[in-house]
């Protein structure tokens, strides 16, 4: 960890010459970097990381800056990583380089396009303002560290009273021979009275354990509806922090929505600040990890207003010798009155070597609220599985049926029908079986 700590603050130095930014966007680099300087990457001694050690991840001599090579690569190698059957836009990165050859984005109804065209074309002002969010507790070394090096990424404005035709997948691949490290950047904005679905996945095409630091920051205006879909699906040997910043106006709704069934290690920071009345924030989440996988999820809800709602469901199904970690903090402000904030983590392992923690939080300084939270560790219904086997259902299939139903009320909540089915086929892949419905 030390020597790639020494290694990305050497080379930021080398990029900070070179580097033709504006001043201001180059001093927010250079602040990014003094913070990450002082506080490295975290360690087991951080609170929020306790469980989660980055060591084995950041053994790896990564190469910080890699070339793309979408030339190389055909539509077919990476059809079956996107939603293909239905009409969308599409940001594609290679080796965090935009692709317009695989790419189809727009300027037309709303602006679809990536972070470094749209400083190009004028939009540098709110490009500028939203690049460095203010940082939560506990992610601030990671935000940091993607803040100082961030080359490109998605950018979404989704202008007032649109809404947004089709779906927008942001789609990041990594090929080559090197093991990469990566600092992806999305910056979405929607403005008032605006409804959009956005679909996101990192997949590494080259086997290698490449190690992705991704930050998203989401700004959501009044009476506006976003859901975000997270496809974590990611090949075994790579490595994902993903830290999610999203801010509401009054009468929003946010939805996003993580799927976590891939990956060496994946570990997602989501904070919610609510910044006006009567918004409606949602966090739901799936995990499925075997192995050696280690999944793990942060989320931070805000309520600063009164007559505001929070949800969040997080069902996760653990096996061999995999770690799942939950830790979900509720913050009631003083002036947030009539509150209605629900947190609910409910666990099944299938081993004796499979673990599980969780901390679900409320810190409440309201008075008048409805808040509540809880979680269950447990296996299957035995009896449940005796009533299925007596019926001729095979223990196997039996088991996924159980498993399946137990995440149900996550996979309910998806609102694109393709989407549904396309992450119905990664969970029952998962599981080992085929599952008719």
């Amino acid at each position: 960890m030390k020597d790639l700590k020494e290694k990305l603050i050497s080379e930021h130095i080398v990029f900070d010459k070179r580097s033709k930014e504006d001043s201001l966007l180059k001093r927010m680099r250079d602040e990014a970097m003094a913070t990450f300087e002082e506080k490295g990457f975290p360690t087991t001694k951080n609170e929020e990381w306790k469980y989660t050690s980055l060591r084995n991840v950041l053994a790896e001599d990564f190469q910080i800056t890699v070339n793309s090579d979408d030339e190389e690569l055909s539509y077919g190698q990476l059809k079956k990583y996107m939603i293909h059957n239905i009409d969308s836009y599409k940001i594609v990165f290679i080796n965090g380089v935009y692709s317009s050859h695989f790419s189809t984005t727009t300027h037309d109804e709303a602006d679809v396009c990536v972070l470094s065209s749209a400083m190009r074309q004028g939009k540098y002002q709110v490009v500028l303002e939203n690049f460095y969010n203010k940082l939560v507790k506990g992610e601030e070394e990671m935000a940091s560290l993607n803040t100082a090096y961030a080359k490109d990424g998605a950018y979404i404005y989704i202008p007032d009273n649109v809404i947004l035709s089709q779906p927008i997948q942001i789609l990041y691949f990594y090929t080559g021979d090197q093991v990469q490290f990566s600092n992806p950047r999305n910056l979405i904005v929607l403005g008032n009275n605006t409804q959009v679905k956005i679909i996101e996945r990192h997949q590494t095409l080259n086997g290698k354990a490449n190690f992705t630091n991704a930050v998203t920051e989401i700004y959501v205006g009044k009476n506006s509806h976003l859901d975000y879909y997270k496809i974590q699906d990611d090949d075994l040997a790579a490595s994902l922090v993903d830290s999610t910043f999203v801010e509401q106006e009054r009468d929003s709704v946010a939805s996003i929505q993580t799927y976590s069934t891939g990956g060496k290690l994946t570990r997602n920071g989501l904070n919610f600040i609510q910044n006006g009345e009567n918004c409606n924030s949602v966090m739901n989440g799936i995990t499925l990890g075997d192995g050696d996988q280690l999944i793990d999820h942060h989320t931070f809800m805000e309520h600063k207003f009164p007559n505001c709602e929070s949800h969040e469901l997080y069902r996760t199904i653990l096996d061999g010798y995999a770690k799942g970690i939950f830790n979900g903090k509720v913050l009631v402000d003083p002036d947030a009155q009539k509150i209605d904030a629900f947190q609910q983590n409910n666990n099944v392992l299938l081993s004796a070597d499979a673990n599980v923690y969780s901390k679900p939080q409320l810190e409440i300084f309201a008075d008048d609220v409805k808040c509540s939270h809880g979680c269950t560790i447990g296996q299957l219904d035995h009896d449940a599985m005796f009533y299925l086997k007596s019926r001729g259902i095979p223990e196997k299939k039996a088991k996924a049926l159980l498993l399946y139903a137990f995440m149900a009320d996550v996979t309910e909540s998806i609102t694109i029908p393709e989407l549904k089915v396309y992450i119905t086929d990664i969970i029952t892949n998962k599981l080992g079986v085929e599952l008719d419905f």
